[in-house]
């Protein structure tokens, strides 16, 4: 090489580096066993997870369920308080207690993590906490792929995406169909804010109010950060119980859009779910919100899940075992509402009344 020659470009001199993610394989491969299902064939390390469909073979006609997502913004609570096993709960969340609503078991997962640059600890950290949200969901995590974007993303900069599959007894299969005049609406309760709206959680509570992440929130009992991360509840166990001790018609995953847009995607045209406010109280993080940010209700309540995380709807006969079910399972529900017939409603679903703390 001459005095004034260039070095030869490499992977590493463009930011990528190999070795560290190998480390990070390493790293996550003991919480990756921990999920594992008898189904599961190989190990970590290989081209595609692979899951033994004779499994199935006791089904009449299988159905199999699948959903993606990821947490949104919620990612970047988590990068600047430097934390990275919890985010993983939620992307499980997300997924999985899409693929529950239809009435389906939780069987296999796949993620997607993408960093600016690899740092090995972290990375196995976020799949440690995806690890323990698939045993949370019954579920196996059969493989994923860690992506390094050097230029694109800042070094402590990351993302999470999750895609996972079911499986239903088409004759099981919940919804809309199902849905009868005087049907129960039964609430199951959040564990807060979940993982969305967090672009106006983070303009209102940061931005606007200048609250800083590791303050202590009287009104709160914590911090805002430790609020802000709380992992997402996974009801995927919980539903699949209750189906089996309970008439189930329906579940509803309040996500994106809020309680009521989310309850009327299960809702028949024909039909109208009526929810009542005065049933429950939302946590202290939502009234936080709503007042610092000066954030009218409505827009809460299309932005927030407002305290509710799940929506069963059952008959009427089923409203104790199925309020028992829960109960027993630790999960706090409550009668929440009821369905009527559509008359002149033109959305399928409408919150009515206050809440106790209006």
């Amino acid at each position: 090489m001459s005095e004034n020659s260039v070095p030869g470009a490499s992977y590493a001199a463009a930011g990528v580096d190999i070795e560290a993610g190998d480390r990070a394989v390493e790293l996550m491969k003991e919480w990756v066993k921990k999920t594992q299902r008898p189904e599961v064939l190989g190990g970590l390390g290989g081209f595609a997870g692979l899951f033994d469909a004779s499994a199935l073979k006791n089904y009449e006609r299988p159905l199999l369920a699948s959903a993606t997502d990821g947490v949104g913004t919620k990612v970047d609570i988590a990068r600047q308080l430097g934390v990275y096993d919890t985010i993983g709960h939620d992307l499980v969340a997300m997924v999985m207690d899409d693929i529950v609503v239809c009435g389906a078991e939780p069987l296999f997962m796949t993620d997607y993590i993408c960093v600016g640059k690899v740092h090995p600890e972290r990375v196995a950290a976020i799949v440690k906490g995806i690890a323990e949200g698939c045993v949370l969901a019954g579920c196996a995590l059969v493989g994923g792929e860690t992506a390094e974007h050097p230029g694109l993303l800042g070094a402590d900069d990351f993302d999470v995406a999750g895609a996972g599959t079911g499986v239903v007894e088409a004759d099981r299969l919940l919804g809309a169909d199902r849905i009868r005049t005087g049907d129960a609406v039964i609430a199951m309760a959040s564990s807060g804010l979940h993982s969305n709206g967090y672009s106006l959680v983070r303009h209102v509570l940061l931005n606007q109010a200048g609250l800083a992440l590791d303050a202590r929130v009287e009104d709160l009992g914590r911090t805002l950060g430790e609020e802000l991360l709380e992992p997402t509840k996974i009801y995927s166990l919980d539903c699949l119980a209750l189906m089996r001790t309970a008439e189930v018609h329906a579940f509803s995953h309040v996500t994106g859009g809020g309680l009521a847009a989310n309850l009327a995607r299960v809702i028949p045209d024909h039909l109208h779910a009526i929810v009542d406010r005065a049933t429950w109280t939302p946590g202290p993080i939502f009234d936080l919100v709503g007042r610092l940010g000066s954030v009218e209700r409505l827009e809460l309540e299309k932005t927030l899940n407002m305290g509710v995380g799940m929506i069963a709807i059952v008959p009427q006969e089923s409203v104790d075992v199925t309020l028992t079910t829960l109960a027993d399972r630790g999960v706090e529900a409550w009668v929440a509402g009821e369905i009527t017939d559509r008359g002149e409603h033109t959305t399928g679903a409408e919150l009515v009344g206050d809440h106790p703390s209006d």
